[in-house]
């Protein structure tokens, strides 16, 4: 319990942290934030005077920055998180259909590359010295070498174009996420059948495992009911990274792609000049990182019994 008080009281602080600093973006940036805000709308650099000090009213610009932030902060805790200065929409909308888009194909790529990364690092891990471990360990690490923008393209010029099997770019159904999953996938399963290959081994080789066999269970059973379970710890924590990436950092795949998610819409943000929109998806960033940490931690906790008696002993 007193962990679990420990792990909120972090979360909160790095929050309120975190939304202090992204709240000043506009002024620890040159310029006047009524002008950027005029010109994100209006693209136009010969700005009136008169204007810009209406709209400073109007948006409270006048008033001294801890109002300013305590003012923002009681809105966005209130679901109000501004408006975009681009599309005149509320970014709550926007970040809540970005941010399924973006997890969706975050989370479906990490599952598929974990799956798949346990059974080929488990049949590295048997076949530990053998052709089949060494062609699984070459042909997953060539995959971390290959960057998303590199593989990306390559397979829409492979499936999309030349064999006209898959759609090259968009977000309409469970064909289109075939492309950006598998781009984004490669890198992960290569790590994660790397981890899970050690972590086998390990296992295979750990005492208990004799004992298990020794008992009666089958290779099978002892792999199913020891093996994976104690290699999958070392590879939560590593899920939980990448995941925590991809939420964030999936701008190449989404803009490569045309997927509506939360890194395209922080691109384009920046590039407008969109405040509003950066602020939100900063935070909201920020936070799922610190959740998931938090909620992975527990998770490792929970697979791994002896990671909660060794804390409570302490």
């Amino acid at each position: 319990m007193l962990y679990l008080l420990r792990r909120v009281v972090v979360l909160l602080t790095t929050l309120l942290l975190v939304s202090f600093l992204v709240f000043m973006l506009p002024y620890l940036t040159p310029g006047d934030p009524a002008r950027k805000i005029l010109r994100a709308r209006t693209g136009d650099l010969d700005l009136d005077p008169e204007t810009v000090e209406r709209l400073r009213i109007e948006y409270g610009l006048d008033l001294p920055i801890m109002q300013q932030y305590w003012n923002w902060l009681k809105d966005a805790l209130g679901g109000d998180i501004g408006i975009s200065y681009t599309s005149g929409r509320p970014v709550a909308g926007m970040l809540g259909s970005a941010l399924a888009n973006t997890a969706t194909l975050a989370i479906s790529a990490l599952l598929f590359a974990l799956v798949v990364a346990l059974i080929l690092g488990t049949i590295a891990a048997v076949k530990r010295g053998k052709p089949a471990d060494s062609v699984i360990t070459t042909i997953t690490q060539g995959f971390v070498a290959i960057p998303e923008y590199w593989m990306g393209p390559l397979l829409v010029l492979v499936f999309a174009l030349n064999m006209g099997v898959l759609p090259s770019a968009g977000w309409k159904g469970p064909l289109w996420m075939i492309l950006p999953c598998l781009t984004l996938a490669l890198r992960p399963m290569s790590y994660f059948t790397q981890v899970t290959r050690a972590s086998m081994v390990d296992v295979l080789e750990s005492p208990h495992i004799t004992a298990a066999r020794s008992r009666g269970l089958s290779f099978g059973e002892t792999m199913l009911k020891h093996g994976v379970r104690n290699a999958l710890l070392p590879v939560v924590t590593l899920f939980s990274v990448w995941l925590a990436g991809l939420l964030g950092g999936s701008v190449v795949v989404e803009v490569i792609f045309a997927i509506p998610g939360m890194g395209r819409m922080l691109y384009q943000a920046i590039t407008n000049g969109d405040v509003p929109i950066i602020q939100a998806s900063v935070v909201c960033v920020v936070g799922l990182t610190v959740i998931i940490t938090t909620a992975t931690d527990a998770l490792y906790r929970l697979i791994n019994p002896t990671v909660r008696t060794s804390h409570g002993t302490r």
